[in-house]
Formats: C-alpha cells, sequence, structure tokens
C-alpha cells in the first residue's frame, strides 16, 4: 500500500470510529444526518466547522 493510500485508510478508521460513537450516542439516523451535512458543506465549498464552537471546546 502506498503511503497516500495507508493515509487515506487512516483517515477512513478515524471516520468510522467518529460514525460508530455518533451511532452509540445519538443513533443511526443523527449519524447519517450529520455525515450528509458535512458531505454537503464540502460539496458546497462551506467550512464544515462552525467558527464559533472549535472541534476541540469539549
Amino acid at each position: 500500500m502506498t503511503t497516500d493510500a495507508t493515509t487515506k485508510e487512516a483517515f477512513f478508521e478515524r471516520l468510522g470510529a467518529l460514525s460508530d460513537v455518533m451511532i452509540g450516542v445519538f443513533g443511526r439516523d443523527f449519524a447519517m444526518g450529520a455525515l450528509l451535512v458535512a458531505a454537503r458543506c464540502i460539496a458546497q465549498g462551506q467550512p464544515v466547522q462552525n467558527e464559533a464552537t472549535p472541534a476541540d471546546s469539549q
């Protein structure tokens, strides 16, 4: 596996783990909705993260 493929695989593992946590805490519908909203933001070129609430502010 190339370095690029290895890096991508690592991101998919992280995304899968995050998805599992979202499903466990909020349910399958929430997890799918959150991932779809993120995908829409990416497709539209908008920032996915809200500037007012940084990802590591928990």
